[in-house]
């Protein structure tokens, strides 16, 4: 009764478009739901996500579940996520992922998840990691573990977004390092982030990674920008 009367003076909006979410709707309306552009990068073993490593790390597989477009639906759910608090986003995207990526066999053989790290910094200024929740949901539906210890951010940095590509890998340079002893030897990680733009954070993760004897790195992304 009171989650009614909530909901009726206090309706819920949509983090795509601020509709009011009717009372089937959860976190994205209907609406954005269907305008959601979806890559489709987990039907192909190679998309634009390995693509982008080419030539930088070794990625046994890679994947990124949406297109990511300036003032687009994409930016709204991304910055609801990073910036406005709504944590539930990461959950909902990486259950919706989870499905597609169900029958994946090289995901099957994943022994860790491990989100891109957050400088103890920011995270106090932010109070979360915004891929923590996405972690979360793909460790629970896949049952595989999630490492949030493992890998760590060297270096406090300000906001790469207006960065160029050039100045993200001047920026990245040295930024991760990894904790790690004989037990994480010869295991297969799987690198999470929210967006995936020049690939330069993700490739200086992976390379942090892949200084573990034997190991193996995978990388998914709720999100893919072309710019």
């Amino acid at each position: 009764m009171l989650k009614a009367l909530t909901d009726l003076f206090f309706p819920k909006a949509c983090v795509g478009c601020d509709a009011f979410l009717m009372s089937n709707e959860a976190i994205i309306c209907a609406n954005c739901r269907h305008e959601l552009p979806l890559t489709s990068h987990h039907l192909h073993q190679e998309n634009e996500t390995t693509q982008k490593f080419y030539g930088r790390i070794q990625v046994e597989y890679g994947s990124s579940f949406m297109y990511f477009h300036k003032k687009g639906i994409v930016q709204e759910i991304i910055h609801s996520l990073k910036y406005r608090g709504h944590e539930e986003i990461g959950t909902l995207i990486g259950d919706w992922y989870s499905e597609d990526l169900k029958d994946n066999a090289i995901l099957k053989t994943v022994d860790s998840i491990i989100p891109v790290p957050l400088h103890p910094k920011k995270l106090k200024e932010r109070g979360y990691n915004q891929v923590t929740t996405f972690g979360k949901s793909l460790s629970y539906n896949f049952e595989i573990p999630l490492d949030e210890t493992l890998l760590r951010r060297n270096r406090y940095s300000k906001t790469q977004t207006l960065k160029n590509s050039i100045g993200r890998a001047d920026v990245t340079q040295a930024l991760f390092d990894v904790n790690f002893n004989e037990e994480h030897h010869n295991k297969h990680y799987l690198l999470i982030d929210d967006v995936l733009t020049t690939g330069a954070t993700l490739e200086a993760c992976g390379k942090a990674i892949l200084k573990i004897p034997g190991a193996k790195l995978s990388i998914i992304t709720m999100a893919f920008s072309h710019s």
